[in-house]
């Protein structure tokens, strides 16, 4: 087995500490937003609009998330105490409440800019989405958070500053999983029958693994230690649900819109 014991703050200036989790977060959508505009240019597109549909992707994409995180996993304690939503730097992020963000962020872009062609951005989204995701559970590695059960698999990981178990790494289970898809998506891009699919095949695919994933991941909300179903896997069925839908048919809801 490995035992992890890395601090998770990678500099402090003063009161500020900066953490490996924020610089992999960040590195995330720098990352993504150059490979959106390769893609842009490679298909004699205008990259501009994607500068200024930035900050909404983040901005989305960071609250949709904390939402999604105090609504889905522990709505009586965020209900009772609705100032704690604020306090975004003690963490709670919920991958899916950011998923819908990131969505809803690109939807505000366009109601500002009507350069910002929506289902061309969605549909190209994917790959650099993949490439975020991995970062993000990297970043949750580090933290020591999102554990696994404890295994006894000879690649189990001991995370000394939670405890002394040795846990399935599912962090790393699903940063492979996302790096993993985001390689069959870039091979997929070039072929055009499969590049107006990738947001539906990105969803199917992921969400559908993340399912899989919960089996081997410690309990993250209530729901998790009594029912059947975790909260994780349940909210991963509507996503899974539309995934195929844009598969099957790709234009629904996400008509072709010129900038």
């Amino acid at each position: 087995m490995f035992v992890w014991d890395m601090d998770p703050v990678a500099l402090e200036v003063g009161p500020l500490a900066i953490r490996w989790y924020g610089i992999l977060f960040a590195l995330a959508f720098v990352a993504g937003y150059h490979m959106m505009v390769v893609m842009s240019r490679a298909e004699g597109r205008d990259p501009a609009p994607l500068e200024r549909l930035l900050t909404f992707a983040v901005v989305g994409t960071v609250v949709g998330a904390r939402l999604g995180h105090c609504l889905f996993y522990e709505p009586e304690w965020y209900l009772a105490h609705p100032w704690e939503i604020l306090k975004i730097w003690e963490g709670g992020l919920a991958s899916h409440g950011g998923a819908v963000g990131l969505v809803a962020g690109v939807w505000a872009a366009r109601l500002r800019d009507p350069g910002v062609d929506v289902g061309w951005v969605l549909r190209r989204l994917p790959l650099p989405a993949a490439v975020g995701g991995a970062c993000i559970r990297l970043g949750n590695f580090w933290n020591s958070e999102i554990l696994g059960k404890p295994a006894t698999v000879p690649w189990a990981v001991v995370f000394a500053r939670v405890d002394g178990v040795a846990r399935h790494p599912v962090q790393l289970y699903e940063a492979a999983t996302y790096l993993g898809i985001g390689m069959l998506l870039a091979v997929l891009y070039r072929r055009p029958w499969w590049r107006e699919r990738l947001l539906g095949l990105f969803l199917l695919l992921v969400f559908g693994l993340r399912m899989v994933w919960e089996t081997v991941k410690m309990p993250q909300a209530a729901l998790d230690a009594t029912g059947m179903w975790t909260t994780g896997q349940l909210l991963s069925i509507p996503f899974v649900l539309v995934g195929l839908g844009l598969v099957l048919w790709p234009q629904g809801g996400l008509k072709r819109r010129q900038g």
